[in-house]
């Protein structure tokens, strides 16, 4: 979100809430939620679509009372909502723990990324959501609700887009700490990758194809291996006909490196290799659109040249793309409910009409391939296409009637995608 608080932080929505509150305590919160016809809750503005929008008060969660209880025993941390990924990583791995897996960038809300269903990469690893053990919020009636892994709505409970209300804090499941290697290599052979999808992608706890989609090469791909793997420590100067990076590289060819996490096999704790960025750049805002699309695991290389058969209609808008493994969840509407998916992420220049022609162009491409949506990205899926994509869909929409009969969390983002 800009220093005005009227964007998010790319800048191509400004918000239309009456008021930006920033309420200093949990019942102070559940005050202003109780008595405002309208509510969206705000994290830190890293969505692209008007998914946080609101006419009433958008309600940052930020300056709520720090919560950051770790449970050694349990493998937990209980944590507030609007705090970043970053500010609490670290102090994870000094108690000996650590999620299981990270987004891109360290600088976004633990509640926003959990109500999206963001995700890192790696075959073994699920979506930021399917660590959530309790989800805690305020309702709409100002109560706070507690529900746990195992009650009857929890699936529907956590990828929830905001709609069931504002959440204050999360309760998640940890791993032990772990250090990761990270290896860059440049110029894979799309050739190759057809022929080895499944070997690249498992190469490392987390792999990352980045690709601008042009000619027949992809561009880098980025292998993060646990430092504890057999071989980790050395990478061959060649691999499947990619050549290693002598060098620090960015995601975008050409641009420096200084904010990206360390490369060349350099050994660290994983918050400070699993990120692509650097917590301590802060991104301003970004000249960016984003948008991604999920497909299951099967369907992967079918999609992958369903793309590239279009490609000259994107290409010439895009940044750069990525492609990265999630595992499979039971959360109702995770992008990658009930089956392991692959992501395809499309970064573009900042044209919001060139974009909008280029994901009519996608999401045409996919279109056999049931292929889902990112909720915190761009894209134009109708309603009875998302109806289609999610088997729970129905239920999330009996779910959000009954939690909140008077809409005060519905918007216009949660109206289109959920009509009722």
């Amino acid at each position: 979100m800009s220093d005005n608080t009227t964007t998010n932080w790319a800048g191509n929505i400004t918000f239309g809430a009456k008021r930006l509150r920033a309420p200093a305590s949990v019942e102070e919160l559940q005050e202003l939620v109780a008595g405002s016809r309208a509510v969206r809750a705000l994290g830190t503005g890293h969505s692209f679509n008007a998914i946080a929008d609101t006419t009433g008060d958008l309600v940052s969660t930020a300056g709520l009372p720090r919560v950051l209880d770790i449970d050694g025993r349990a493998r937990t941390v209980t944590v507030s909502g609007g705090t970043r990924f970053g500010e609490i990583t670290g102090l994870l791995h000094e108690a000996g723990l650590a999620l299981h897996n990270l987004g891109s960038l360290p600088h976004i809300s633990i509640a926003g990324a959990c109500a999206t269903g963001t995700h890192g990469s790696g075959d073994g690893n699920g979506t930021l959501a399917s660590a959530v053990r309790a989800v805690t919020y305020v309702s709409a009636s100002g109560d706070l609700v507690t529900t746990r892994r195992g009650d009857e709505h929890f699936e529907g409970s956590v990828v929830a887009l905001g709609a069931l209300g504002v959440v204050t804090t999360l309760t998640l499941d940890l791993v032990p700490a772990f250090d990761v290697r990270q290896w860059v290599y440049e110029d894979l052979p799309v050739t190759a990758l057809r022929a080895a999808f499944d070997e690249v992608m498992s190469a490392a706890y987390s792999v990352s194809l980045f690709t601008r989609w042009r000619g027949d090469l992809i561009d880098q791909v980025w292998l993060k291996r646990r430092a504890d793997a057999p071989g980790a420590a050395t990478e061959p100067s060649r691999w499947l006909g990619a050549v290693r990076a002598d060098g620090p590289r960015h995601p975008v060819p050409g641009m420096p490196a200084d904010s990206c996490t360390p490369q060349l096999g350099l050994p660290g704790p994983s918050p400070f290799r699993l990120p692509h960025f650097r917590l301590e750049h802060t991104p301003s805002s970004g000249d960016e659109l984003q948008s991604e699309y999920f497909v299951a695991r099967e369907d992967a290389v079918a999609a992958f040249d369903a793309l590239h058969a279009v490609r000259d209609a994107f290409a010439p808008h895009l940044q750069v793309g990525e492609i990265r493994s999630v595992a499979a969840d039971g959360l109702w509407l995770s992008p990658a409910h009930r089956r392991d998916s692959v992501a395809f992420h499309f970064t573009w220049l900042p044209d919001t009409a060139a974009v909008t022609k280029a994901l009519h162009v996608i999401e045409d491409a996919l279109a056999p391939f049931a292929a889902r949506p990112h909720w915190g990205k761009l894209f134009v899926t109708e309603p009875e296409a998302l109806r289609g994509l999610y088997p729970q869909y129905d239920r999330f929409e009996h779910l959000t009637a009954n939690a909140d009969p008077t809409g005060t969390f519905r918007n216009a983002f949660i109206a289109r995608c959920f009509p009722r």
